[in-house]
């Protein structure tokens, strides 16, 4: 195995830590939405507000999908279904795909999807917004969910099951993360799906989405915007956040232990190399043992070089004739000088 591939299986997603960071981000994203619920009274003035500026530029598309929606309960109901089910279902399943089908690319997947949401838990806490639902009647909004509430496991209070809408944070509608989650799933499904369904699902997914969260009256228009800003800067972000944390595994790595050196000759100490065949400086393995105990056999024993002395022997007259030589031009040069 090269360095290249050492390093990548090093480096590959355990399920487990996976399942536990996952979790972690979720559990803190989640009391975080809890802990940023602000006062009412802001969150309907920030609803106002949006809703003032899209009607100024005709951009409040919520108002008559919304509509449809409460007049066609063909329309309402399923939609209420996919608002309240798919968000937390399709984005895991992403995920697990991911892992399994692209783990060289799952560790920047996941750290986009990641740093996205955490900018989102940013915007609840800057911009705490009511959504469109829960304004008065007078701004012309139904909530669907509330209306068909009897069709499925949802109450009155939000997505959540019913006695349960008070573990949810309702004003937390800027950004759309519903949006957001839809949007990188849409991305991920276009850029590594293989079939022109998963495309197709790739690019329907958000769409659909983006619809949902306006007709049922959750989402402005302009908070849909929003959650595809902050998938835009958290991808932004990615690159960055991933450096941090190898900078962090290298500073700290796991279990205390220092890095190994790369593949290849074993490194003894002192900057002493072993030759081949050996593991450590005295200590041969069998086939070096035996190709010493052949030479010492067939030349005599091995001289300081590891040469048999048999080669020693071979190779000493014409030593001894060029010292001769050396030894006669030595007497002539005391000679030449008295």
């Amino acid at each position: 195995m090269t360095h290249t591939t050492a390093t990548t299986a090093h480096h590959r997603p355990r399920w487990w830590t996976e399942l536990a960071l996952l979790a972690l981000v979720y559990v803190a994203y989640s009391a975080g939405r809890l802990l940023a619920r602000g006062d009412v009274s802001t969150a309907v003035d920030n609803g106002l507000a949006i809703l003032r500026a899209e009607r100024a530029v005709s951009l409040d598309f919520e108002t008559p999908l919304n509509r449809l929606f409460t007049e066609h309960a063909a329309i309402g109901v399923p939609a209420d279904f996919v608002y309240a089910s798919l968000h937390y279902l399709v984005t895991p399943v992403v995920l697990v795909w991911l892992f399994r089908r692209r783990p060289l690319q799952y560790r920047a997947a996941r750290t986009w999807l990641m740093v996205s949401t955490l900018l989102g838990l940013v915007g609840f806490t800057l911009m705490p917004t009511c959504p469109p639902r829960l304004l008065e009647a007078g701004h012309g909004f139904v909530d669907t969910m509330a209306q068909y509430s009897s069709y499925g496991w949802w109450g009155a209070e939000a997505s959540a099951p019913r006695g349960m809408g008070g573990f949810t944070n309702q004003y937390a509608a800027m950004p759309s993360l519903h949006v957001g989650w839809a949007l990188w799933c849409g991305v991920m499904l276009w850029r590594f799906g293989r079939t022109p369904l998963m495309r197709t699902l790739g690019v329907a997914y958000p769409l659909v989405t983006v619809i949902v969260v306006m007709g049922t009256a959750n989402h402005y228009f302009l908070d849909a915007v929003a959650g595809a800003a902050v998938m835009g800067a958290g991808l932004l972000l990615a690159k960055p956040a991933m450096r941090l944390a190898d900078r962090v595994r290298t500073r700290f790595p796991r279990g205390g232990a220092a890095a190994l050196p790369a593949v290849g000759s074993p490194v003894v100490g002192g900057g002493c190399h072993t030759s081949t065949g050996e593991r450590i400086p005295g200590q041969r393995t069998n086939s070096a043992a035996g190709t010493t105990s052949t030479a010492g056999t067939t030349g005599g024993p091995a001289d300081s070089a590891g040469r048999p002395s048999g080669a020693t022997q071979d190779a000493a007259p014409g030593a001894v004739a060029e010292h001769s030589r050396a030894g006669g031009a030595d007497d002539t040069a005391p000679a030449a000088a008295r």
